[in-house]
């Protein structure tokens, strides 16, 4: 998740599931450290004016989950103190998804790519042939060239590390052409409410255009407008993508969600993606739920990449400020996950 103050990624658990006070209509998209800092020298919050006291409870909150995320350590006053010998078994490296789940890996140089999926498998949950691990912008892969098991020392890994975890939902077959992405969100407790589906489309690193509710049309992309279940208490936005009829230099397609009169998603119920073959549509390929994106303005469900001349769908599951009126910051969170080779 990228901060929008100190203009860094970090992890979800880095940032305030709600906002500083009540009374601030936009969602928490300052990490701890500077909410707090900013609250410290400006008794505000900040990202709006409202003021904040010192007593605040949710400010104290934030100090104290600051604490727990990066406690003080106890520094020896004698230089000679410290036993760095005990340090080799402490290695470690970070396993990252773009959604802020992480988990921590004892570094071994010789530990082999197949291991370390396996053991992500464990802690995090997705099958090993459904993880792209990067490191320096560089795929991990499984097996060396010569057909060997390939370990994290043939890659240069280096202890302290971050790999990043990028999930894949499905890999498309050249056979297959037309596909939908219904993006959808469970009505408000009441009334009926909407959110806006938006396709951001891209060359590389260049933004080309974008497909949503006022634009919807482009080569090869198109967008269904709202769609409204009220007896199931369902939106829908649904796009179509034929492939074959893209621009040849198209190879990124970023699917958001976000809230356009509302502050954040949070009153929107489950918003989710499905993925289908439109010669099939009653056979869904993959899903996936965006449950923690509540009190952001806009989610980054997943992308579409061509990747040696291979369409895929990932799970990016990226909160982000920004919505239908101002893309700006969403373009910012998305040129963030391509600088880093992500997608």
């Amino acid at each position: 998740m990228y901060c929008d103050l100190c203009q860094t990624r970090k992890l979800r658990r880095e940032f305030p599931a709600n906002t500083i006070t009540d009374k601030c209509q936009h969602a928490p998209l300052h990490c701890f450290r500077c909410l707090t800092r900013h609250v410290q020298e400006f008794r505000k919050c900040s990202q709006c004016p409202q003021a904040v006291k010192v007593d605040n409870s949710r400010y104290l909150e934030c100090l104290a989950t600051l604490e727990n995320l990066f406690p003080r350590l106890e520094v020896s006053s004698a230089p000679g103190d410290a036993d760095w010998s005990s340090a080799e078994g402490n290695k470690t490296i970070s396993v990252v998804m773009l959604g802020g789940d992480s988990t921590v890996v004892e570094y071994q140089p010789n530990m082999s790519i197949l291991a370390l999926k396996a053991f992500i498998k464990s802690r995090l949950g997705p099958e090993p042939d459904k993880q792209r691990l990067l490191y320096e912008e560089e795929e991990l892969k499984t097996h060396s060239s010569s057909g060997t098991l390939a370990t994290l020392q043939d890659y240069g890994v280096q202890p302290f590390s971050t790999l990043y975890l990028i999930v894949v939902l499905y890999e498309i077959s050249e056979a297959l052409d037309h596909v939908i992405f219904d993006l959808f969100w469970g009505y408000p407790a009441s009334g009926c409410d909407f959110l806006d589906a938006s396709v951001l489309i891209y060359s590389g690193s260049s933004f080309q255009t974008l497909v949503d509710f006022s634009h919807r049309g482009f080569s090869g992309v198109t967008h269904s407008g709202d769609v409204m279940d009220d007896t199931k208490r369902l939106g829908h936005h649904t796009i179509n993508v034929k492939l074959k009829s893209l621009p040849s230099s198209v190879d990124k397609l970023f699917f958001t969600l976000s809230a356009y009169g509302s502050p954040n998603i949070s009153k929107f119920k489950n918003p989710s993606l499905r993925f289908f073959d439109a010669k099939e549509p009653d056979k869904q390929l993959c899903s996936d739920r965006m449950d923690h994106a509540a009190y952001s303005q806009a989610i980054i469900m997943c992308s579409l990449c061509k990747i040696n001349h291979r369409w895929k769908v990932f799970s990016l599951r990226t909160r982000s400020a920004g919505n239908a009126k101002n893309y700006s910051p969403l373009q910012q969170t998305i040129g963030g996950i391509i600088a880093q080779g992500l997608c």
